[in-house]
């Protein structure tokens, strides 16, 4: 090749090859801060492959491998790097305002039993338990189009600010359970207002979620995204939690009778305390500079709902991971922790 090769070219070819084979003679390859063994085979190959490359091809191959393990490096060094103070707030943050979110939604949950002899009082106990379960549902129907709704809501005003809508809903609609009148004061439409109050919670709840998950996720460095979200996960238990030691410090105080005839409020009116924390704490934060980012090149979905389901490729991995994955461990969870009280507090009878 170097016959037919001008002389100037020939000059570049040859230092080229001088320069690999001054790298690769001794058995070793450089890559960035890498250094591994190669087969003299693999040394001849590479000498020969750069024999046949242009010199301009050459240039640009290790200009590109050399951005390549830059790239490479960096990502490592992100990954590996300690998380930062505005990460820690941002996690601490979007967790502690989900956890209110939870307690919120659990409350419900753990005072059915008692929340049923108030709101269906006028039916047969067994009759009163079915519907105080399904009041329970419906806040479970709604997730759904909850996530659906806050999430177009967040690509169009901004994390931020959603978070605020959701928290506000699902604070007032939990401190307003707290002052409904019974059934025995207003009839009918106590247990109609309980259950569209719990809707109310579904619909902040399903926003909320979805919406934390992703602030987080938006924030967090290349490569941790799972061990940051992974934090938004764990608001669940520890609502939960809060909202048992919150029932279990009012009942203590105030005894069973005082507890079951009207202590049972108070749980739902400390909402508007943690209400307020949330606000204050939601207020605190920034927008997400990745929402930021693709408001203002203008790379927000236009049809979300289009991407997510009309296509095929998206919604088969949206089923699967609705019936596969989320839907048993949902049945599991809900079963053990709430049921099971229900069932030995108003059917097995134990105190």
């Amino acid at each position: 090749h170097l016959s037919q090769t001008p002389k100037k070219e020939q000059v570049r070819i040859r230092k080229v090859k001088n320069y690999l084979f001054g790298h690769i003679k001794s058995g070793f390859l450089v890559g960035g801060s890498a250094i591994r063994r190669t087969r003299s085979s693999e040394c001849h190959a590479s000498l020969a492959e750069v024999g046949e490359m242009h010199p301009d091809q050459f240039y640009r191959h290790k200009k590109g491998n050399a951005m390549s393990v830059q790239t490479a490096n960096m990502g490592a060094t992100e990954r590996n790097r300690p998380m930062t103070h505005q990460e820690k707030r941002v996690i601490l943050a979007s967790s502690a305002g989900t956890i209110f979110e939870w307690y919120d939604f659990y409350l419900y949950g753990s005072l059915a039993a008692i929340i049923g002899a108030q709101f269906f009082s006028s039916f047969p106990e067994a009759t009163r338990n079915v519907f105080a379960l399904l009041a329970f549902a419906a806040g479970f129907l709604v997730r759904p189009f909850g996530a659906l709704f806050f999430g177009r809501l967040g690509d169009l005003i901004g994390r931020k600010y959603t978070f605020l809508v959701t928290i506000v809903i699902m604070g007032a609609a939990t401190f307003v359970v707290g002052l409904l009148p019974n059934y025995a004061t207003i009839g009918i439409a106590a247990p109609i207002i309980l259950i569209a109050l719990r809707m109310l919670q579904g619909l902040a709840l399903g926003g909320e979620y979805g919406g934390a998950a992703t602030y987080v996720a938006e924030h967090a460095p290349h490569g941790k995204r799972g061990a940051y979200t992974a934090w938004i996960q764990t608001t669940a238990t520890l609502g939960l939690f809060l909202s048992l030691l919150v029932i279990l410090g009012v009942r203590t105080y105030l005894g069973d009778k005082e507890f079951g005839e009207w202590g049972w409020r108070i749980p739902f009116l400390i909402s508007i305390v943690l209400l307020g924390i949330s606000v204050w704490i939601r207020l605190s934060l920034n927008e997400s500079p990745a929402f930021q980012k693709m408001k203002s090149e203008g790379k927000t979905s236009k049809a979300p709902l289009t991407e997510s389901f009309g296509q095929w490729s998206n919604l088969k991995i949206v089923i699967l991971a609705l019936l596969g994955l989320t839907a048993g461990q949902a049945v599991v969870w809900y079963t053990g922790q709430f049921y099971a009280l229900f069932f030995l507090t108003t059917i097995a009878k134990v105190d």
